[in-house]
């Protein structure tokens, strides 16, 4: 058995004839569309890609090229480390630090500006209006300033920081609100370790002032205390012979800069007199070469029958009894002490005993 169409639904009606027509014109205008834009599209298309590529190679390039430059710096510190002038005057863990932290601002920065320009440059090929954008990039970037402003201080501080060398790993410097040894520099935070070997973090943008212990030559400071019936010019003379022996034994001739110098007499008490010793000392030895001083100071003076002044310690001060109060010996005021006044006159005076019974 055979089916056949019916004749009603093999001729199509004027609404689905209209319906292809309108489908066909679509695909025409479209079909036309596209044929006349895609040399455009295909142009903006490989303008963006270039734009891309360059702009990728070339951050890649200046990255390599900022890392080498790091590298080449502190190969030649550390080949200077090795040198009598480089050990007094390069500290490579210091100078690595701070071109590492250079070259991490000069990377962040450049690739910043690439990426930031590549990315421009994509939005005008896009025909994108830029005004807006950057008009709203601007506010937000003001209100972000706003309210980072402690965070933008702190950066900005820690690379003027970095840049002019004002103090390094290994330095010892007084911040103001703490004190001690640099452990680690950032662009945000340094970091110390205080004497008693707290570590402290402060806040680039929060120091006012920086006083480094550490950067040209310090002072290494001796107050020897001999009693008073010594001879002081036999004394002075030990002292010196002292400084010139210690000034070419090692390590002390690296480390002292200038002979030994004794200053004088700086206090005269009834009980001691205190003889000043000074010297020039590599940056950060001064401690050190103190008490080496000290200790050959104190041999030397056994050694030539000069007595040292006894310190008073706090026990013997506890034990001495006080001073007595000269106020104590005085009266109280009396209105009795003056003949002549009321309370005197109103007494009745006290009869004389009778000696004849």
């Amino acid at each position: 058995m055979f089916w056949s169409a019916s004749p009603a639904a093999a001729t199509p009606g004027p609404h689905r004839r209209a319906s292809l027509d309108d489908a066909t014109e679509k695909a025409t205008n479209a079909a036309g569309w596209v044929e006349e834009n895609w040399a455009t599209w295909l142009t903006s298309a490989l303008q963006i890609a270039l734009i891309i590529v360059i702009a990728v190679i070339l951050r890649h390039v200046i990255r390599r090229t900022i890392t080498k430059l790091i590298e080449r710096m502190n190969r030649t510190a550390t080949a200077a480390q090795g040198t009598a002038l480089g050990g007094f005057l390069v500290n490579a863990e210091r100078r690595r630090q701070r071109s590492e932290a250079i070259g991490s601002v000069l990377r962040s920065v450049a690739s910043f500006v690439i990426l930031g320009t590549a990315a421009l440059t994509v939005l005008s090929v896009l025909k994108i209006n830029l005004a807006p954008l950057l008009a709203s990039a601007g506010v937000a970037g003001v209100a972000i300033g706003f309210g980072a402003r402690n965070l933008v201080t702190d950066f900005l501080s820690g690379v003027f920081m970095i840049l002019e060398d004002q103090y390094g790993v290994g330095d010892e410097i007084d911040a103001g609100v703490a004190t001690g040894t640099v452990v680690e520099v950032g662009l945000r935070v340094t970091k110390l370790r205080g004497p008693n070997g707290a570590i402290w973090y402060i806040r680039n943008g929060e120091v006012k002032r920086i006083g480094n212990l550490s950067q040209g030559w310090s002072t290494a400071t001796v107050d020897v205390m001999i009693a008073p019936d010594q001879d002081l010019d036999r004394a002075r003379d030990v002292i010196k012979a002292v400084g010139e022996e210690m000034s070419g034994a090692e390590p002390w001739n690296e480390q002292l800069w200038e002979p030994v110098e004794v200053l004088g007499l700086s206090e005269v008490h009834l009980d001691s007199v205190t003889i000043s010793v000074s010297a020039k000392t590599m940056p950060g030895k001064a401690l050190g070469i103190e008490r080496e001083l000290r200790w050959r100071i104190k041999k030397a003076l056994d050694a030539e029958g000069i007595t040292l002044a006894p310190r008073p310690t706090a026990a013997a001060l506890a034990d001495e009894p006080p001073a007595p109060d000269p106020s104590a010996a005085v009266a109280a005021p009396s209105a009795l002490a003056s003949p002549t006044s009321p309370q005197s006159l109103a007494t009745a005076p006290i009869p004389a005993p009778n000696l004849s019974k």
